[in-house]
């Protein structure tokens, strides 16, 4: 997988595709192949013999319940990431009734509450990441303090917590250094802090005030990225979920390219790779991921569930960019491709795959989990048999 996404030469292409959600959704409701119905994760993907996708964590991967009371505000302390953050000269109060848990956060600028869920039907699906019920800013008002907290907030290394999962982990795959689903403070404001439509009126109608306070979450992305940038992992994972509608490129280029250039050059300067996480729709983003400076666009998801084929995204990419995934996840369902539609769709997929270079193959954005295996299993057997060209 490395050599791959380095753009050095290998053989096949690598097949790594992202089965936590669909082995923990059949697993707890007995579905699983019978031949792997008592077997981990990680020793169904050592039998069959593909690559392990260590990307994307599990975000339930906790040392302590406490260790995820923050999740709301886009702080994860996940025992397996290479740094952990500490909120200082911050009063925290976490509250657990059931599905849902409230934090209250009582700062010397005010006090901000925020509400998760995590309920059944998120337990039966596989979903390993809560719903943020109530986000931490309400209004301006809520400035002041949520920018209180990151700028005291503390980041420690857990470079051990990092490198334990990586022996797990061992040749299976690439375990990237997860740091963030952010790809900048204001993305972070964007994704974790504020509805989307209060953010956006908020852009133009507090201006001024939202940048404040994307300054003063520089402060924690700084020490975050200081801390990840000189982790033992070779790849690191900063910023998920873009699209052309909700990071529209002019608000992507001016608000989050600066953030993942800085990134970029810094794990550049020891000699690691910047992976960021391109699952949505791509169009008129291309330009400014290669601006970016990012090394591996994740999950990539090209038509029909979006409006670029593989083609595209690989003939604007020029092995600038390796790609993790591609595989898009509905075409593993009966429901929307029938098997006929299937054997279609993956034959003409392959060649527009090219030489193959600078490509590992994965599920955009995970294999869900109604998936039908003996698709999985068919496009493992595709990709064994693809020949990369040589330069």
């Amino acid at each position: 997988m490395l050599r791959a996404l380095t753009g050095q030469t290998t053989q096949t292409i690598p097949w790594a595709p992202r089965l936590d959600l669909w082995y923990m959704a059949n697993s707890r409701a007995n579905t699983l192949p019978d031949k792997y119905r008592n077997a981990s994760l990680i020793d169904l993907v050592d039998d069959v013999g593909w690559s392990y996708h260590a990307i994307v964590p599990n975000f339930k991967d906790v040392r302590d319940p406490l260790d995820e009371a923050d999740r709301a505000l886009g702080v994860y302390n996940l025992w397996n990431m290479p740094c952990r953050t500490v909120l200082e000269n911050v009063r925290r109060t976490v509250r657990v009734e059931g599905d849902r848990t409230t934090v209250e956060y009582e700062t010397p600028k005010g006090t901000v509450r925020t509400v998760t869920v995590y309920d059944e039907s998120m337990r039966k699906a596989g979903i390993s990441i809560s719903h943020v019920a109530e986000q931490a800013i309400k209004g301006p008002a809520d400035y002041a303090a949520v920018g209180y907290i990151f700028e005291n907030a503390r980041v420690v290394p857990n470079y051990e917590g990092y490198q334990e999962y990586a022996d797990l982990i061992g040749e299976r795959g690439v375990t990237a250094g997860f740091v963030s689903l952010a790809g900048s403070p204001m993305h972070l404001i964007l994704r974790e802090l504020m509805p989307f439509d209060s953010f956006y009126y908020a852009i133009y109608d507090n201006h001024d005030e939202l940048m404040a306070l994307a300054e003063q979450i520089g402060v924690y992305w700084r020490k975050l990225l200081q801390v990840a940038c000189n982790c033992p992992a070779e790849i690191v994972f900063v910023g998920a979920n873009y699209d052309a509608a909700t990071t529209y490129p002019p608000f992507f280029k001016e608000h989050i390219l600066p953030w993942l250039q800085e990134c970029a050059q810094q794990l550049h300067a020891r000699g690691k790779y910047l992976l960021t996480h391109t699952d949505g729709e791509n169009t008129g983003l291309l330009e400014h991921y290669l601006e970016s400076q990012m090394d591996i666009a994740d999950s990539i998801c090209p038509s029909p569930m979006t409006k670029l084929t593989i083609k595209d995204v690989r003939d604007y990419f020029k092995g600038r960019i390796a790609i993790l995934g591609g595989i898009p996840s509905v075409s593993l369902l009966s429901t929307t491709m029938s098997d006929q539609e299937f054997d279609k769709f993956l034959a003409g997929f392959f060649e527009q795959l090219g030489d193959g270079r600078h490509q590992v193959l994965g599920i955009s954005d995970t294999t869900p989990p109604a998936a039908q295996w003996n698709r999985l299993v068919k496009i493992g057997d595709m990709a064994a048999q693809f020949r990369v060209q040589s330069k």
